[in-house]
């Protein structure tokens, strides 16, 4: 009888075949690899060095994805989980080894990003590690779904391997104390009034310093080192607070302000790293494609007295036309979205010509494609260093610093 689901290719594997694989390595999304006689295998949950039991549950193109049925010999770096949901939920990947190896792991996927991906081969430094292990999560995000009559009310995250399916959460791990705190009660609201909602959504939990807002629209503040920043709820601005000041530092610091007398901050978003950064440059100009960033980033650079930093509102690609000849020697920073930075930017950057250039990226693999093009272009990398943002995840962010080639 064939159990397998509607669309299952069968080659070159059945539907939930058994074998023993051993675990190589990890994806950079955070899967064990292994082979069996040449074909990947790709395996949540399990670590480098463990030989498992797995059951194919997918064959693709050039791999096949499984489960771990049973892990027959463990590694050394394998931990107990804190949350009881791991494993099904989708959030975490590295719950189950141990914070160095998190760190070893995230760092070797920053550096497999720049050789694969950027034809790039440098050492990475190591990864900072975030003060907070867990409860650093000021922002969370649980789905609902659409209500049914007969279905229980879920509010929580995709399960692990789904694209639509929920598991239900009472209390995340990584969220601060605080958010979990308000959770259960949040939840408690939601289902009361769940028949008055046409459609599932998100539910938001936003944590500053201690104070709870669900209203994406409501305006919040963040204490970065001696500046306050505010922003809606709902807007983006870096999660773990506890690591932030030591980011922020960073930056600056990277941006070479006893080398250079101007700041370009593209992609500035609410002003973080030009305000931050304002104090040590003659002047910052900040530019920003979301006209609420925009208006946000003026905002702070008021709240905070900053009279040297001035923002623009439009498409990153065209900051340089809004700086003459006189802004040199200068420093670009970029903090694009996960996608990276558009090409007609990149371009633009090259032809500008900064001395130096600071890339922040969230995803290391966009990175080391732009980095490619940067090095092409007249660059060379001084250093790349991962801060751990994310920790029990996958994620890592990473700042590179690259200089002009005389």
């Amino acid at each position: 009888m064939n159990n397998s689901p509607k669309g299952f290719t069968p080659h070159p594997y059945p539907y939930h075949h058994l074998l023993d694989l051993e675990i190589e390595s990890l994806t950079n999304l955070g899967l064990g690899l292994g082979r069996d006689k040449g074909w990947v295998i790709q395996v949540p949950y399990v670590l480098p060095g463990e030989k498992i039991q797995a059951r194919i549950y997918r064959n693709h193109k050039n791999y096949s994805s499984a489960d771990c049925v049973f892990v027959h010999r463990t590694s050394p770096d394998r931990v107990e989980p804190v949350c009881g949901l791991f494993g099904e939920c989708g959030g975490c990947q590295y719950q189950h080894m141990d914070y160095a190896s998190q760190l070893k792991w995230k760092r070797k996927q920053v550096e497999s990003s720049f050789a694969r991906i950027g034809r790039i081969e440098f050492t990475v430094n190591r990864p900072i590690p975030s003060p907070q292990k867990y409860g650093y999560r000021s922002k969370l995000t649980p789905h609902f779904e659409k209500p049914h009559p007969s279905h229980f009310f879920k509010v929580g995250f995709l399960k692990q391997g789904t694209r639509r399916s929920l598991i239900d959460i009472d209390q995340c791990p990584i969220a601060t104390e605080k958010i979990n705190q308000v959770l259960p009660l949040a939840r408690k609201t939601l289902a009361e009034r769940r028949f008055g909602l046409k459609k599932g959504g998100t539910l938001l939990l936003r944590d500053t310093n201690g104070y709870i807002t669900t209203d994406p629209n409501e305006l919040v503040q963040e204490r970065i080192g001696d500046l306050t920043f505010q922003f809606r709820a709902g807007d983006f601005f870096q999660n773990n607070p506890s690591i932030l000041p030591e980011l922020v530092n960073y930056v600056i610091k990277q941006s070479q302000p006893q080398k250079t007398s101007f700041l370009i901050d593209a992609y500035c978003g609410s002003g973080l790293f030009g305000i931050s950064a304002s104090p040590h440059f003659n002047k910052v100009i900040g530019i920003e494609i979301s006209r609420e960033g925009f208006h946000g980033a003026q905002a702070n650079a008021k709240l905070n007295r900053i009279v040297n930093a001035e923002f623009i509102l439009g498409d990153a690609s065209s900051i340089f036309d809004a700086i003459d000849s006189t802004f040199r020697p200068c420093t670009l920073l970029v903090d694009p979205p996960r996608r990276g930075c558009d090409q007609n930017f990149l371009s633009q950057a090259l032809s500008f010509r900064p001395e130096f250039i600071v890339y922040i990226s969230c995803d290391p693999a966009t990175q080391a494609r732009d980095a490619k093009i940067l090095v092409e272009g007249g660059y060379s990398i001084m250093e790349i260093q991962p801060f751990d943002l994310f920790p029990q995840t996958r994620h890592i962010e990473s700042v590179m610093t690259l200089k002009k080639v005389p």
